[in-house]
């Protein structure tokens, strides 16, 4: 089985499942998954993980994320983008630096209400299923925060910014709602990501050039190690003869470590993560430790039982 993370790039036209479905056919396996919805129309960033890699799919969901996006003001959709069915038009007639005060009060933390074309569910149902049904349903705020936007230019109808933002953050939401705070409507018009928390868009990849890696065999060149996710964590090797605890996933001691990769002499805050390798140098998961009882205990096991064979 193949595992690792692939950072890919997104064309216009592919849903973030399209993409899954090509790489299944490209690599040839089935355990692949994708680390947070791209609309049809965005592209940009999507990490996709494969194998024991799928475990992550959660943590890279929870990113930060950056987004380089047009917002067109004077004009309301029902999918708060430029896809949609204008519903209402009118006339831009705010300053620009009105514009821009406007645009940076939403630096922080603000309660953004999900728009109806989502994949949020509702009643078992996506919103965008009962949508296109004509239906709309009363969605829950919730909070998000905008960390940074940097405005790159203003043409109006047109504003091009870039927004730092965590994790469920609508951008068509966003653009939708700064137009209604200026009384004139907006609507997104583009969208790029450009960042999933430690993934760049430089370093992305276009399914025709990972198509072309594997065709060559070279898939593991681009393969991104799930353990390099932890690089913040302490990284600690165990003696050949505690492998075997390792690869059960049985709680360990810091005497199971070799010297210098937390012996007995280091100390540890309770409740700190720790990545965990055996003797050999395969990456074994994270773990916590328990202070209480003075070990560690496995809190994500990523180690394929084919390398240890």
């Amino acid at each position: 089985m193949i595992n690792g993370i692939l950072n890919i790039y997104k064309e216009k036209g592919y849903t973030s499942h399209d993409v899954v479905a090509r790489l299944r056919g490209i690599v040839g396996q089935k355990k692949i998954g994708h680390t947070g919805t791209l609309d049809p129309e965005a592209e940009g960033v999507l990490p996709v993980c494969l194998g024991r890699a799928t475990k992550v799919c959660d943590i890279l969901t929870d990113k930060d994320k950056t987004y380089e996006t047009v917002l067109l003001l004077g004009i309301v959709t029902d999918t708060q983008d430029t896809t949609g069915q204008i519903l209402e038009n009118h006339p831009v007639t705010a300053a620009t630096n009105e514009i821009r005060k406007c645009i940076m009060g939403f630096v922080g933390e603000y309660d953004q209400i999900p728009p109806m074309y989502s994949a949020l569910k509702v009643g078992g149902r996506k919103l965008y299923e009962l949508a296109r049904e004509g239906k709309t349903v009363e969605r829950k705020s919730r909070k998000v925060i905008i960390h940074d936007i940097r405005i790159k230019e203003i043409c109006l109808p047109r504003v091009c910014m870039e927004v730092d933002c965590s994790k469920g953050t609508y951008i068509r939401t966003l653009c939708h709602d700064i137009g209604e705070r200026l009384g004139c409507g907006g609507c997104m018009d583009q969208l790029l990501r450009t960042r999933v928390g430690q993934f760049p868009i430089e370093k992305s990849l276009r399914l025709e050039q990972v198509e072309q890696f594997a065709k060559e065999d070279r898939l593991k060149e681009i393969l991104i190690p799930v353990d390099s996710l932890f690089s913040s964590y302490r990284k600690y090797r165990l003696k050949p003869r505690y492998d075997s605890s390792g690869h059960n996933g049985n709680p360990l001691e810091k005497r199971h470590f070799f010297e210098g990769t937390g012996g007995a002499e280091e100390t540890f805050r309770a409740g700190e993560m720790v990545r965990i390798y055996d003797s050999r140098g395969n990456f074994i998961g994270i773990y916590q430790y328990d202070s209480k009882k003075d070990r560690f205990r496995p809190e994500k096991m990523f180690l394929d039982p084919e390398t240890i064979q």
